[in-house]
């Protein structure tokens, strides 16, 4: 789904870029350490803070990244015109990446499945592309956020088949995904590192 307007002004705020890099980050560090080069595929790679943390705290080789929303897009190439050599941008979409099975080292989800109506086939998409031994690093909201009356009269969410911390361990899971290190707090949100055997 393309954000609507007070999602597009939330995620394109120096606050956002904030959390990204000093907690998120950070976060997914202590879980499943540094990737130390590689290929990696950002889904849902918005403006493209993303992009940038996992060149410079992860240190991925090269970053491909898309985004369903082309201004978007559009943004993270004038973002990351100093880095074009390192990365590769598309519009796309996270149920069909437009990629070849096993193409990349690791996978980051800076809070995107949420947002797609088919979220487990966006999971399903992920683990194909993945190597293996490659990783996921998730980051996600759970239904309880999503179908709060003030969070769904602001932000525009699927509400059909939303997800929380168990289920979405359950669909890594039965997808082929070992888990190596996950974390949840207030039952809102939740933090993964998965691996592809």
């Amino acid at each position: 789904m393309l954000l609507n307007a007070c999602e597009f002004f939330l995620m394109n705020n120096p606050v956002r870029a904030m959390m990204q890099r000093y907690f998120e980050a950070r976060r997914f560090l202590k879980m499943g350490g540094s990737i130390s080069g590689g290929r990696a595929l950002e889904i849902g790679c918005g403006r493209g803070v993303g992009v940038k943390i996992i060149l410079d705290q992860f240190h991925a080789t090269t970053v491909d990244a898309f985004d369903l929303d082309p201004r978007m897009v559009q943004r993270a190439r004038k973002r990351l015109k100093l880095r074009r050599e390192k990365i590769n941008l598309w519009v796309g979409d996270a149920i069909h990446i437009q990629k070849p099975d096993s193409n990349y080292d690791t996978v980051f989800d800076f809070g995107i499945i949420h947002h797609v109506p088919d979220w487990r086939a966006a999971v399903t998409e992920v683990f194909r592309v993945l190597k293996p031994g490659g990783l996921f690093y998730a980051e996600e909201v759970f239904k309880k956020f999503i179908s709060h009356p003030v969070w769904r009269r602001l932000l525009k969410h699927p509400q059909a088949d939303r997800f929380d911390h168990q289920q979405f361990i359950s669909t890594l899971t039965q997808t082929g995904f070992v888990i190596v290190a996950e974390r949840e707090l207030w039952k809102n949100f939740g933090w993964y590192v998965a691996k592809k055997p």
